[in-house]
């Protein structure tokens, strides 16, 4: 392996809603794909094993939910990834079986609470680790529960350090920076945010950290869900319902792939490593161009847990 040239890959679909072996059956065709590309590194968009359920209020009010919402709820509980379930070892054989590193989101079921997810595979198809998404935006906190810091970490791979942030937890500074601060060299940002205004905050990220960044995006239409699926953004077939906009980025803010949207894509790089230390040559955010006798950051990795028993 050129560790000095690593060929990079983003996917943008859409999730077959409410359909977890459907969508897992799209996840080993685009990375079988990717595969017979030569990527080593493929990230997949934020929730896309689970899926996003975008324009369903799921029945909820202030001060009170319908049934028809909580049976939606329960059918999106059901489409959930268990990570000691069947379905989640299929996945991971079929990362083993191309052999590549993968960074995957999807919505992880763990006893009562639904988790946004993101999913670290080495080659050899082991979890060797996984974020929770710490802030659900707007009503994504109906659905889904809190991450704490202990799934803040980096990974540490032989093609490099690798870890990333959920959607709009990139619009978050602190936790950004604790990224920089573990030596992040390839960002993962999984996202369904479609809008344009994306792109400019994965290059500000990518000079801010001199890191590569990798965004996929979901590009998800009203077909991918089912028949009776209630969507306030319209109920036609090719009604877009996520547009894509995935990319990725040079440590220089240099778009070196994407941005696409509209369609379903394999974006493909081949990244340069040693961009990396030339970008930190004058810009070291954690490093020569801080400043902390000025400026500190406190950050708990600890593990909140709900309930603990002693003997």
């Amino acid at each position: 392996m050129n560790h000095n040239k690593i060929t990079c890959a983003v996917v943008q679909t859409g999730s077959i809603l409410f359909d977890l072996n459907a969508t897992i059956d799209l996840f080993i065709e685009k990375l079988n794909e990717a595969r017979q590309q030569g990527v080593q590194l493929a990230v997949f968009p934020e929730a896309f094993i689970g899926g996003y359920p975008k324009g369903h209020d799921f029945g909820a009010r202030v001060g009170s939910r319908t049934r028809q919402g909580r049976d939606v709820f329960a059918r999106y509980f059901d489409s959930a990834l268990d990570l000691s379930s069947p379905e989640f070892t299929r996945i991971s054989k079929a990362v083993k079986n191309a052999g590549i590193y993968v960074v995957v989101g999807v919505i992880e079921r763990d006893a009562g609470t639904l988790y946004c997810t993101l999913l670290y595979f080495n080659r050899n198809g082991q979890l060797t680790g996984k974020h929770r998404k710490v802030m659900p935006t707007a009503m994504e906190r109906l659905i889904w529960g809190f991450g704490d810091g202990s799934t803040l970490q980096v990974q540490e791979w032989d093609i490099g350090k690798t870890g990333g942030l959920i959607c709009w937890e990139n619009y978050m500074p602190l936790a950004r920076t604790y990224y920089y601060a573990q030596g992040v060299q390839f960002y993962c940002a999984p996202t369904v945010d479609d809008r344009t205004v994306w792109t400019p905050l994965m290059q500000t990220i990518a000079v801010e950290g001199r890191c590569f960044v990798l965004s996929a995006v979901q590009h998800m239409r009203r077909r991918n869900a089912p028949s009776d699926y209630e969507c306030a953004d319209g109920n036609e077939p090719e009604t877009v319902l996520i547009n894509g906009g995935s990319c990725i980025v040079s440590p220089f803010g240099e778009l070196l792939a994407g941005p696409v949207f509209g369609e379903d894509c394999l974006l493909v790089a081949e990244l340069e490593t040693n961009e990396l230390a030339r970008g930190k040559y004058d810009l070291d955010t954690v490093g020569h161009y801080s400043r902390p006798d000025i400026f500190r950051l406190n950050v708990d990795i600890a593990e909140k847990k709900p309930v603990e028993t002693k003997c």
